[in-house]
């Protein structure tokens, strides 16, 4: 009987003391996943998830493991609501973002944080070959016969839909600014024009820009963030932004369901604001976006003028008017596609 209670005691001994240790493990360490789009991730595991990382354990003792994804916003927004338990979503456009809110794993106002939500900024922007065989200057040189245009699809990437959006607003400023009237047919035109010469639709804003680093099309529309990016990696990729051109502005969110089941809401709204902060705003312009921070954006307005006519998606009605005016079953780039597709 003393044997089997000196059993016993040790083996509580044993099993508290192996808590004890877990215990203490979990308080030293915390994980977070970010599901991202795919065109900040160098920016991301270069220089802000490292300094956070730094941050966190110098005020908390805390070490920080970071799951990350990084795929087509849209893509990604529908895994997170397909079961990938990201903690923050990273994403292209607000309407990625909005899908999980009317999912109902996020359910906090987002858009309430600072700055309205967004991390980056960026302009749509367009590359070409070195030495500009094409001559392209502007939009209306990608609709001419013999040139050959790249850019994403919509139906996987919210950055396609920041190209499109670019393309047929630019096509509504420039006949705004010409005739002082906003001439819907010639922006439908121009869009259509431009589709023609699409040879490529890839599934994300990076697997585009890789299509056209591989030599295929002679033009590319794509993020001015892209371009920098190539361009500071000492890869060639000469462009050019064009005078209308639309303002990208890019989100991010805590996905309330998903941090409350893994209880890492403190790190995770921590790591947002570090996001939100100057050093993380310093470091994403480094990478080629514009800083949503205004006294940074100051600091870096020589690297990113502004376009004579920019504009942003309230321009266009919003992102609802969008989905429905360009994207819908009547949209204007619906309407294209079919219509090019009768004439193939």
């Amino acid at each position: 009987m003393k044997l089997l209670f000196s059993c016993v005691i040790i083996g509580l001994t044993l099993l508290f003391a192996c808590q004890g240790e877990k215990t203490a493990s979990n308080l030293n360490e915390v994980t977070l996943t970010l599901g991202a789009y795919t065109v900040p991730k160098e920016a991301y595991q270069k220089e802000i998830i490292p300094a956070f990382q730094k941050y966190w354990l110098e005020k908390t003792g805390q070490q920080v493991k970071f799951q990350e994804s990084y795929i087509a916003s849209g893509a990604q927004s529908r895994a997170i609501i397909g079961g990938f338990e990201a903690d923050i979503a990273a994403l292209s456009l607000e309407k990625d973002v909005d899908r999980l809110l009317e999912a109902s794993l996020i359910t906090h106002d987002w858009k309430s944080r600072k700055y309205n939500g967004f991390v980056t900024r960026s302009v749509v922007a367009i590359a070409f070959r070195p030495g500009n065989p094409k001559n392209i200057r502007d939009w209306e040189d990608l609709a001419k016969p013999g040139v050959s245009v790249l850019y994403p699809s919509p139906k996987t990437s919210g950055g396609a839909m920041w190209d499109v959006n670019a393309i047929y607003g630019a096509g509504l400023k420039m006949s705004e600014v010409k005739n002082g009237l906003v001439d819907e047919a010639f922006a439908q035109n121009l869009l259509k024009a431009i589709q023609r010469n699409v040879k490529v639709m890839d599934k994300s804003g990076r697997e585009s820009v890789t299509t056209f680093e591989n030599g295929i099309g002679d033009a590319l529309i794509t993020y001015e963030n892209e371009i920098l990016l190539r361009n500071m990696q000492g890869r060639e990729m000469p462009f050019v932004i064009p005078d209308a051109t639309i303002l990208i502005e890019n989100p991010v969110a805590i996905i309330d369901v998903n941090v409350d089941k893994h209880q890492n809401r403190a790190v995770a709204e921590a790591f947002v604001e570090f996001m939100l902060a100057s050093e993380s705003q310093r470091a994403f312009a480094r990478y080629g976006f514009r800083p949503v921070d205004e006294q940074v954006a100051i600091e870096f307005s020589q690297k990113y003028p502004q376009p004579k006519h920019l504009f942003d998606i309230e321009y266009l009605g919003g992102w609802d008017n969008v989905h429905e005016s360009i994207y819908g079953t009547n949209g204007v780039w619906t309407k294209a596609m079919e219509e090019l597709g009768h004439e193939k």
